[in-house]
């Protein structure tokens, strides 16, 4: 079965209702931190973010961090990528 990781970064929304519907969609779903190691996943959930009176920009908080270049490599190999 394919597992994902639905990846939570300060900021992000919506996370237990996306490994909700990822598993009601018939795949495996864990909710990881995002510093974890994402080596036992066959592919990857960005949730959603607050875009609007987001002081603390989320978006440009999570797109500088390590686990981002794990989430190009997936993109790279053809893994599956949401966001």
């Amino acid at each position: 079965m394919v597992k994902f990781a639905v990846i939570v970064f300060p900021g992000t929304n919506c996370d237990f209702e996306t490994e909700r519907a990822i598993r009601k969609a018939g795949a495996e779903a864990e909710r990881v931190w995002y510093r974890a190691n994402l080596k036992d996943f066959d592919g990857v959930v960005l949730p959603g973010g607050f875009s609007y009176a987001d002081y603390l920009r989320a978006g440009a908080i999570a797109a500088r961090q390590e686990i981002m270049e794990e989430v190009k490599e997936f993109a790279r190999e053809g893994r599956p990528v949401l966001g």
